[in-house]
């Protein structure tokens, strides 16, 4: 018989596994870049590997410096998009500081 905590936990642990992340990281040289991922942490060994975005590989190592969670991809793919509209590293960084 299943009880209602065990559904409950199966609830959340599938909620959590649908959870997608905007992120920054500062590469080694300042700049910046920002990704989406269902798995951050992965991810940010995936940079530091030289096996992450073409733009971080001569860049390494990353560090990440903002994360931000959405219940969904689309959300996180939004964000990311919205993030990389900013005009410059001042309006990105400002951003961060708001929202952190």
């Amino acid at each position: 018989m299943v009880t209602t905590q065990t559904k409950f936990m199966r609830y959340i642990m599938e909620k959590e596994a649908k959870k997608a992340y905007m992120y920054v990281v500062e590469c080694s040289d300042r700049t910046l870049y920002t990704g989406y991922t269902t798995d951050i942490k992965q991810r940010i060994k995936t940079h530091n590997a030289g096996k992450g975005a073409k733009y971080t590989r001569n860049r390494l190592p990353v560090k990440l410096i903002y994360q931000e969670i959405f219940d969904s991809k689309k959300a996180a793919m939004s964000a990311e998009y919205h993030f990389k509209k900013k005009k410059n590293r001042a309006q990105k960084l400002e951003y961060i500081k708001n929202h952190s």
